[in-house]
């Protein structure tokens, strides 16, 4: 185990440098730069100072290099369109907002998700079924942003709900949540419909096994049956997509923040695309795809646990 921690953090370092390193140059030849957007009506002279100040008119070479070094020093670099505003800060300010909107949608999702499947898959071609894979088809084409504009036309300003916004460091607990529901449910509704439609595949493909006609046959109970052999044995392929799914949440809620007013590490993103921010664009690409090589480790570190057959390393039990 300790060999394959060792291994795929080797992976996650030189997956990270790739990243780093095509993100730099790919910004690099981006039209523009964030200076001259900002500051079109100063005098020329003028701006070349500012981009002096910010290593801008050094070659492309030698400011990757110094990028990279501060990187390495856990410095992810200042905002240039807010100076002393550093990346460090909007991923502290923003993250605990885009995990917690994540992390709901991801509960939610998966709690029902599951559920749904199951039923559907012990209810097979009943209405219950039927319904199951209806809310599947619908959950796999509806985007997120369309859904998340109904839910504000058919829910936002009814029973408290807000449309948009966020609540302050000082609301309520109740308060809060109201502020995060219609855009949980907008996150969610698409890994309701994944998690469904996998659930229900696979409970079917188990329940088929040998080994679930013989404890019918020995009398084990359909509780006993149903939470030993079918769903323990079934969960696995969730396991595989949970992690992926909460990276993809949590950094594929960009368009949801945007659309709810939401001040989480989406928001900021496409901020600092429309501003061409350099530093803050590289900085949350990098920490997304770190959250997402890190989701993919635990996910693998899952499996072990969940079933002791598999082991990681490649050796015999």
């Amino acid at each position: 185990m300790a060999r394959y921690i060792l291994k795929r953090f080797a992976y996650m370092i030189l997956t990270l440098w790739i990243i780093v390193t095509a993100t730099f140059f790919l910004m690099s030849t981006m039209p523009g730069d964030p200076i001259s957007s900002q500051v079109k009506q100063l005098p020329t002279e003028i701006q070349q100072t500012i981009k002096a100040k910010y290593g801008l008119d050094r070659p492309i070479s030698e400011r990757y290099v110094s990028y990279v070094g501060n990187l390495i020093k856990g410095d992810m670099g200042d905002s240039f369109v807010t100076p002393g505003y550093s990346v460090d800060k909007i991923v502290e300010e923003g993250l605990p907002i885009s995990a917690r909107l994540g992390l709901q949608a991801v509960f939610f999702g998966l709690l029902i998700g599951v559920f749904l499947g199951i039923i559907a898959a012990f209810r097979r071609n009943t209405w219950v079924d039927y319904f199951v894979i209806f809310i599947a088809i619908v959950g796999v084409s509806v985007p997120s942003f369309v859904l998340a504009a109904l839910l504000q036309k058919g829910l936002g300003g009814k029973g408290g709900l807000p449309i948009a916004g966020w609540y302050s460091s000082d609301a309520g607990f109740i308060q809060s949540l109201k502020y995060s529901i219609l855009p949980t449910l907008a996150l969610a509704f698409s890994s309701i419909a994944t998690y469904a439609r996998y659930m229900r595949t696979s409970v079917l493909e188990v329940i088929s096994q040998d080994y679930i006609l013989t404890a019918q046959a020995k009398g084990v109970s359909k509780i006993a049956i149903a939470w030993k052999h079918i769903i323990r044995n079934a969960i696995l392929p969730i396991i595989t997509i949970l992690g992926p799914q909460v990276a993809y949440i949590i950094t594929g809620s960009l368009v949801i923040e945007r659309i709810f007013s939401i001040p989480g590490l989406g928001n900021a993103m496409i901020n600092s695309i429309v501003t061409k921010d350099y530093n803050v664009i590289m900085g949350l690409t990098i920490f997304y795809s770190f959250l997402y090589i890190v989701a993919l480790l635990i996910v693998d570190l899952l499996y072990s646990v969940i079933d002791p057959r598999i082991r990681l390393s490649g050796g015999k039990k």
